[in-house]
C-alpha cells in the first residue's frame, strides 16, 4: 500500500472509529448495557442447541467480543479466538497484551489509554496518529511537538491547551466533534462546521442559540439533544434517532419508524431485540457492560440466542 493510500485509509479509519466508540467502545462513557455474554460463559460448554462457536450467521463475532472490556473472562477461555487487533484498543485487555507483545497491533494500540506503558516502552512502534487523539498521552505529544497529528488532536478533548495555543493548525471539522472545545468554536463561530456541531453534546446551548444552523439529521444522534427533538417531531431523522441512546422512549413509542440496522449500534437498545428475537444481531457483542445475573434476563437470552 503506498503512504498515499496508507493515509487516505487511516482518516478514513479514524473517522469511523470515532463514531464507533462514541456508542461501542469502552472509551464511551454512554455505554451501560447488560445482557448477552453472561450467558455464553454459561453456557459454552453446555451440550445443547447452542454452541458459543455458533449464533447469528453461525458464530460469535470474535472480534467485536475482544474489543469489549466485559469480556476478558469469555477471551482468556478461548486464547484461540481472540482478534488480537481489537483487543489491542482493549482498555480492560492489558495482562493479556503485555503477554503476548508479539500479537500486539501497535497501529490500534495507540488508542488505547491503558496503554501508555507498553508505548513508552516501544516508542518506535507508535502510531502518532492515533496516539494524538488518545487522551492519556498528552505527556508523550507534548515531548514530541513535531510528530503530533493536529486532525487527530483536534478530536483529543485532553489536548485543549496544545489547541489554544496552536489555533492555526487545529482541524476544525475535528475540532467541531471535540467535546471540551465549544469555549473554541463560540469564539470562531466562522469555523464551525455546523453539520458537526449538530451530534457534539456539549453544544446543545450553542446550538440551541442558532436552531437555524441546526442539521436535524446529526442532532438526531445527540443524546443531548432530545428535548429539541420532542419538541420538534416533524424534524427528527428517524433512522439516525435509532442510533441515540438517550431516545429509546421515542424509538418504543414508534416501532414502526425504527431502523434495525443502526439500532444494533444502539448501546441502550438490547431490551427491544428481547423482545423482537427475530431482529437480533451480533452486534451486541461489543457492549461493554453485558454481563447479568438476572434470571429472567437469561431466560430470555436463552430463547433469543437458541435455534
Amino acid at each position: 500500500m503506498n503512504p498515499e493510500t496508507r493515509e487516505a485509509f487511516r482518516k478514513y479509519e479514524m473517522l469511523y472509529t470515532k463514531k464507533y466508540l462514541q456508542y461501542a467502545s469502552a472509551l464511551s462513557p454512554h455505554i451501560r448495557n447488560a445482557d448477552i455474554i453472561h450467558m455464553i460463559i454459561q453456557y459454552i460448554e453446555v451440550p445443547i442447541k447452542f454452541r458459543a462457536e455458533y449464533l447469528y450467521e453461525k458464530k460469535i463475532v470474535w472480534y467485536l467480543i475482544s474489543l469489549n472490556p466485559a469480556a476478558v473472562p469469555l477471551l482468556e477461555a478461548n486464547p484461540d479466538k481472540i482478534d488480537w487487533s481489537c483487543l489491542s484498543r482493549n482498555p480492560a485487555a492489558i495482562h493479556l497484551l503485555e503477554a503476548n507483545q508479539d500479537k500486539i497491533d501497535w497501529y490500534r494500540l495507540s488508542t488505547n489509554p491503558a496503554a501508555i506503558h507498553l508505548l513508552e516502552a516501544n516508542p518506535d512502534k507508535i502510531d502518532w496518529y492515533w496516539l494524538s487523539d488518545n487522551p492519556a498521552a498528552i505527556h508523550l505529544l507534548e515531548a514530541n511537538p513535531d510528530k503530533i497529528d493536529w486532525a487527530g488532536l483536534s478530536w483529543n478533548p485532553a489536548a485543549i491547551h496544545l489547541l489554544e495555543a496552536n489555533l492555526n493548525k487545529i482541524d476544525w471539522k475535528c475540532l467541531t466533534r471535540n467535546p471540551a472545545a465549544v469555549h473554541l468554536l463560540e469564539a470562531n463561530p466562522n469555523k464551525i462546521i455546523w453539520r458537526r456541531l449538530s451530534e457534539n453534546p456539549w453544544a446543545v446551548p450553542l446550538l440551541e442559540a442558532n436552531p437555524d444552523k441546526i442539521d436535524w439529521n446529526w442532532l438526531s444522534v445527540n443524546p443531548a439533544a432530545i428535548h429539541l427533538l420532542e419538541a420538534n417531531p416533524d424534524k427528527i431523522v428517524w433512522y439516525r434517532l435509532s442510533e441515540n441512546p438517550a431516545a429509546i422512549h421515542l424509538l418504543e413509542a414508534n416501532p414502526d419508524k425504527i431502523d434495525w440496522l443502526l439500532l444494533f449500534w444502539n448501546p441502550a437498545a438490547t431490551h427491544i431485540f428481547l423482545k423482537h428475537p427475530n431482529r437480533f444481531s451480533s452486534h451486541l457483542f461489543q457492549y461493554p457492560d453485558i454481563f447479568t445475573t438476572d434470571k429472567d434476563i437469561l431466560a430470555k437470552c436463552r430463547k433469543l440466542l437458541t435455534f
